[in-house]
């Protein structure tokens, strides 16, 4: 859903959104995100989990320890809606402290298809995500003192994101966490939030667009890309 055309020439980008509530502050991420990757000219395709009723349980037959893994007709299609894509954009609020079941599901069944435990660890590359990059936005009720407390900080990064990118041999992972966000959000602070969307999302379009490096020794870049 919400798919623009491919062009092979342009970075492509997939936007994972988990959040059963169609007017959170994740779908407004989501769609944030989602419209600044196009004013940069880029491609995007949101898949959004529970509009799209994505079933997060593994089935047996998917195992990839057995001896002929069979991928279910819906893990086939999320794979193929999102293969070719540059940069994958986690987007879920945290519930106890980790990701949605359903997004946790997703992981398993799609990004996970097929994958053996020793191509984990030994961090393959594996082919829908190898060599790409990860980002992943985060929203929690709680405070960001409250968060640190329970070790949600480094803790969540190193469990799921940096977990990612070592499993799947992708290249590089950033996150943004959005704390106190509650439905008494105040909407000037939800706008500055919005706003820090759009930033990461210029900042990521300009290093598919331009390199790392090139980035690092020229910041305008990220403007001049946006403009």
């Amino acid at each position: 859903m919400m798919d623009d055309e491919p062009v092979a020439a342009q970075p492509r980008h997939a936007v994972i959104l988990c959040h059963p509530d169609p007017v959170s502050f994740n779908h407004a991420i989501a769609h944030r995100y989602c419209d600044a990757v196009r004013a940069n000219g880029q491609h995007v395709v949101l898949r959004d989990l529970y509009a799209l009723g994505f079933d997060p349980v593994l089935k047996p037959a998917e195992l990839p320890t057995r001896d002929a893994a069979v991928l279910a007709q819906d893990v086939q299609d999320e794979r193929a809606a999102i293969a070719g894509c540059d940069v994958f954009v986690l987007v879920y609020p945290l519930w106890f402290g980790s990701p949605p079941a359903m997004m946790k599901g997703y992981i398993e069944r799609v990004f996970g298809a097929g994958i053996e435990p020793v191509a984990v660890q030994q961090r393959a590359r594996s082919l829908l995500l190898g060599g790409k990059r990860l980002l992943t936005f985060t929203t929690a009720a709680g405070s960001r003192v409250w968060l640190d407390d329970q070790g949600l900080g480094t803790g969540l990064t190193t469990m799921v994101d940096q977990y990612l990118v070592h499993a799947f041999g992708m290249r590089s992972q950033e996150q943004r966490r959005f704390a106190n966000i509650t439905s008494h959000l105040d909407p000037q602070i939800a706008g500055q939030h919005l706003n820090a969307v759009t930033a990461q999302a210029n900042r990521t379009c300009a290093q598919l667009a331009f390199g790392d490096e090139a980035l690092l020794r020229d910041p305008s870049l990220t403007s001049r890309l946006a403009g």
